[in-house]
């Protein structure tokens, strides 16, 4: 049963378009991290907190930068 439950996985991530937003990464990887060291099974949760998370704080930055003068 996890064959094709990985295998379907593997051909929707390969078939889907690559995300860009800013700050998802380093929040993603700074969250699987927490994720891993709160306990079994909560990696993949952080990561997608972590990247919601990272995009947002992102967001504001760039909203500071463009309100700020020159």
């Amino acid at each position: 049963m996890k064959k094709p439950l990985i295998l379907l996985g593997a051909l929707l991530a390969a078939g889907s378009a690559p995300a860009f937003a800013v700050g998802t990464m380093g929040g993603a990887v700074a969250g699987a991290a927490a994720g891993h060291m709160v306990g079994k099974g909560h990696a993949v949760a952080g990561a997608a907190i972590g990247a919601m998370a990272g995009h947002h704080h992102a967001k504001k930055v760039a909203a500071r930068k463009a309100a700020a003068p020159r």
